[in-house]
C-alpha cells in the first residue's frame, strides 16, 4: 500500500514540506558598481562579513561596494633575495674569506668538476724518456 502512495511523484525532485513554521535567516542586499558602470546587488546573510570588492557578473572586472566598505590595504614585506638571507647568517668579511678559500681549492684542482682538471693533470706529468 505504501508503494502506491508515492507512485507518480518525482522522488527527490519535489519536497512535500511547506514553509509554515520556517524562519528564514536575516538577509541584506549589498550593492556593487564596476568601472564600466554596471550596478548589481548580492544577497548576503546579515551575519556575513561584507567584502569590499566583488566580481562583476557582466564584464568580470572588480566591482566596489557602494555602501562605503573599503578594501584593507595589505602591508607587503619587501621580497627577500638569496643575498639578503645569506647576509642574515654571515658577514661580508666571512663570505669573502670563504670565497677566497674555495677559489684556492678550485684553482689547486682539489675541488670542482673533473673535466676541468684532466688537462692540467696531463700537463704536469713528467715526460717519459
Amino acid at each position: 500500500m505504501a508503494e502506491r502512495t508515492l507512485r507518480g511523484a518525482r522522488l527527490g525532485g519535489q519536497s512535500f514540506e511547506d514553509e509554515r513554521g520556517i524562519e528564514f535567516a536575516a538577509r541584506q542586499q549589498v550593492g556593487y558598481r564596476c568601472s564600466q558602470g554596471h550596478a548589481f546587488e548580492i544577497t548576503m546573510s546579515d551575519e556575513a562579513e561584507v567584502p569590499a570588492v566583488w566580481e562583476c557578473p557582466r564584464c568580470g572586472l572588480e566591482a566596489e561596494n557602494v555602501s562605503g566598505v573599503t578594501r584593507e590595504e595589505k602591508v607587503e614585506k619587501p621580497q627577500r633575495t638569496h643575498w639578503d638571507m645569506l647576509l642574515e647568517r654571515r658577514s661580508e668579511k666571512e663570505l669573502q674569506a670563504i670565497l677566497d678559500e674555495r677559489l684556492a681549492l678550485l684553482r689547486g684542482g682539489e675541488i670542482g668538476p673533473a673535466h676541468l682538471h684532466r688537462a692540467s693533470a696531463r700537463k704536469k706529468k713528467p715526460a717519459r724518456a
